[in-house]
């Protein structure tokens, strides 16, 4: 009866409407994407293409870079110009000087293959120079190789004796005595400064094959074809197309910026120009190899907008019944508490929308309020942060987060600002003032460096902060160069002195304290000296007859052992050991106070747990008493540092205990409370008497499983104890083992055990049978 009302519920009815109406969103998206499939593909197969033929571009200028390079090392070659100016009258035939040039440029067809075959023309002496022999006349080398139908004379007017710089010839048929082969040739006069008739004449003959091999992108993944072209259109290279039918082609883009693609017939036509060389790199992409993603595109969007309609009207009836159950529920119990009768309607929405108001108006109230103390929640972080009171990641992280600060890296400057206009007044307009200085030095500050942080330090002071990567941490001195110039302007233009007090740069949040600790005491110095502008720690002298000691240090020491944070414990004592040791030279009356001072923070941390382990505070009482200062300081920390590891083990040790107790607990808590189908994480830290947060964490580490997983389990297990029991109604199990609803039980217990319930129970009947 209940399943029928929800049904035919008005709200039941109005989710279904809406799911109905989304459900059209498939279908017009479906129809939207046939119709821009083709544009789609186009487009995408376009940008290929064009990327893969500027690649092949790139590659092939490379490559002729390389030979234009080779020329050039020609060029200043020593022995290769003796050979140029040598005069044929006056030499007979240098032949170490030939020998040693062939040993040379026979090196440099091993490094390219488009250096396979070349020679070197010496127009003094009419010799013909390749990597393997020397031709005494060109005549003889043009018998055995040369192009077809080109004539001797006209090979050598236009590529011996005419001064070439870096002519490119087209593409030609090349005879030698074994093979014919399809060449471009690349032909360089020597020396490169030759205008009128050069001494040599450098030609390297490049395989059309090996070149084409930067042009086969195109062809293997389209089917198409790719040529180049010079400035005066001659075809240097083809690939996949005959000269014939590239004479033949119409149409084809100019390759400049706006025309780049054009369409003919069944292909598609990319160029590419480069404006250097003026070469045109064009492409022919058949418009069918387009089309392919497209009528992939146009057949997957029919599937599924089929699938979608027929699956989206089941999924709608599915999802209207989820959606609308909880409001109904919601509904009836709150008009339940509040007495009245339940109806059904739009009257429905009034009425919870009526009792949430005043809890929305109240949040908006509590969200103002909260609004208003962040500048105060930001300074006292601020605060907190320079005086070091945050002793592990997580109570940062979390203080941080509810501040609204952003912590930028764990390395930075720590100072202090003191306007020196403004201090030892109590009166009205002093105060007025001094607020008023203290923001200009602010804004300031933060105009300066925009990620800096600046908390009021006291009338007349302000604290700052930079933090940073380790990596991306500003110089020192272009801060202090910074905040020079800072004080300068603000003199100069408010007639304010402002003195700066820098510490020394930290490495770790942990060392700001430290940090802004000797920025106070630079600080200190600088009003003591009358100093002004910038005053680093390391400038101001450090008192020697007194130990460094200060009290936010001892309390640092002791809440850091207090946790168990051994690590960082050894790291404050060794800060103190630095500051004492290195940076002084006590004397042996400071050295003994200091040692009684750091015995008696030992003692404090006893004294606070003296009941809890009377054994091992004796013990540890004892060895604090034999401490003794004239050990030596190194043995002295090293007692110390050992008894601090002894205390944050113990500490670790409890800790570990509380923590297994804690999960206990909640494991004897959830066995007995697990039919209660409201039990939350509040419920239960209520009952182990611990924060939430601490509760989930912790149960999570000690049983590798959320504590509402091992809940649900614990359920699941006593459901199956109880479905052996045939007078139970699943209902009615449901119910007492904690689920609000009998579906919502079904699908936990499929989810768990891979079986509905009910065929579970027919199983267990069956196995019992048997």
């Amino acid at each position: 009866m209940k399943q029928v009302w929800l049904n035919i519920s008005p709200v039941f009815r109005r989710f279904l409407m809406s799911y109905l109406i989304v459900l059209m969103i498939p279908l017009i998206a479906g129809y939207v994407s046939y119709r821009t499939s083709i544009d789609v593909a186009e487009q995408s197969s376009l940008k290929t293409s064009i990327m893969t033929l500027q690649q092949s571009k790139d590659l092939m200028e490379r490559r002729l870079a390389e030979v234009q390079g080779f020329t050039k090392q020609l060029a200043i070659n020593q022995d290769l110009a003796r050979l140029m100016t040598a005069r044929s009258d006056e030499q007979n035939y240098d032949v170490y000087g030939l020998w040693k040039m062939m040993r040379d440029i026979a090196s440099y067809s091993q490094t390219n293959d488009f250096f396979s075959n070349f020679y070197i023309y010496l127009r003094n002496s009419h010799l013909v120079l390749t990597p393997s022999t020397v031709y005494y006349r060109p005549e003889l080398f043009y018998e055995s190789n040369h192009y077809e139908g080109m004539t001797f004379e006209t090979w050598k007017k236009n590529f011996l004796e005419k001064s070439n710089l870096s002519m490119v010839v087209p593409q030609h048929d090349y005879v030698t005595k074994t093979h014919q082969q399809t060449m471009v040739t690349f032909v360089q006069a020597l020396p490169l400064n030759s205008f009128d008739t050069p001494l040599a004449s450098v030609v390297v003959l490049i395989d059309t094959k090996k070149m084409s091999t930067y042009l086969s992108g195109i062809t293997d993944q389209y089917g198409g074809w790719a040529f180049v072209r010079n400035h005066d259109g001659e075809t240097v290279l083809s690939e996949g197309i005959t000269g014939s039918v590239i004479a033949k082609i119409r149409n084809i883009p100019s390759g400049k910026p706006g025309d780049i693609s054009r369409a003919a017939d069944d292909m598609l036509l990319i160029s590419i120009r480069d404006e250097l060389s003026g070469w045109v790199y064009t492409a022919g992409v058949p418009k069918s190899a387009l089309m392919i993603n497209a009528n992939r595109i146009k057949n997957i969007t029919g599937i599924l907008t089929a699938i979608s309609l027929i699956s989206g009207l089941v999924i709608g009836l599915v999802l209207a019944y989820r959606s609308s159950a909880p409001i109904n529920n919601l509904i009836i119990s709150l008009k339940k508490q509040l007495g009245l009768e339940l109806s059904t309607g739009i009257q429905d929405y009034d009425f919870i929308a009526g009792n949430i108001s005043s809890l929305i108006a109240s949040n908006r109230q509590l969200e103002q309020e909260l609004h208003n103390q962040v500048p105060l929640i930001r300074d006292a972080f601020i605060k907190r942060l320079l005086v070091g009171e945050f002793y592990n990641e997580e109570e940062l992280a979390a203080a941080s987060a509810q501040a609204g600060v952003s912590i930028k890296g764990d390395a930075g400057y720590a100072g202090l600002a003191k306007i020196n206009t403004y201090g030892g007044s109590d009166s009205r307009e002093s105060l007025a003032e001094s607020s008023v200085a203290r923001l200009i030095v602010r804004q300031s500050l933060m105009e300066a460096e925009p990620d800096m942080l600046v908390t009021d330090w006291g009338q007349d002071k302000l604290a700052f902060l930079l933090l940073r990567t380790s990596k991306l941490a500003p110089d020192e001195a272009l801060v202090i160069q910074r905040l020079q110039d800072l004080a300068g302007t603000l003199f100069s233009h408010y007639h304010m002195p402002v003195q700066f007090g820098m510490g020394r740069p930290f490495e770790a949040l942990a060392d700001v304290g430290r940090s802004f600790g000797e920025a106070a005491e630079a600080l200190d110095y600088a009003a003591f000296t009358d100093e002004g502008g910038v005053i680093r720690y390391e400038d101001s002298s450090r008192d020697a007859s007194l130990f460094y000691y200060p009290i936010e240090t001892e309390t640092r020491l002791l809440n850091t052992i207090k946790s168990g944070d051994g690590k960082e414990a050894m790291r404050i004592l060794e800060h103190i050991a630095v500051r004492n040791f290195q940076e002084r030279e006590l004397s042996r009356e400071m050295t003994e106070q200091l040692i009684g001072e750091l015995k008696g923070t030992l003692l404090k941390l006893l004294d606070q747990k003296a009941g809890d382990d009377p054994e091992f505070t004796e013990n540890l009482q004892c060895r604090i008493a034999q401490i003794q200062p004239f050990e030596g300081t190194d043995r002295l920390l090293g007692q110390i540092s050992e008894m601090i590891g002894l205390y944050c083990s113990m500490v670790e040790e409890k800790k570990n205990a509380l923590h297994h107790q804690t999960v206990q607990q909640v494991k004897h808590f959830l066995a007995s409370a697990y039919g209660d189908a409201d039990l939350t994480l509040y419920h239960i830290a209520k009952q182990v008497g611990r924060p939430e947060k601490y509760v989930s964490t912790v149960f999570k580490e000690s049983e590798g499983e959320p504590w509402f997983d091992y809940l649900e389990r614990l359920r699941i297990d006593k459901a199956s104890e109880l479905l052996l029991n045939r007078a139970l109604k699943i209902d009615d199990i449901a119910e007492r083992v904690g689920y609000n609803s009998a579906h919502s039980f079904r699908r936990a217990f499929k989810r768990a055990r891979g079986i509905s319930p009910s065929m579970f129970r027919e199983a267990a009947e069956l196995g019992d049978s048997h």
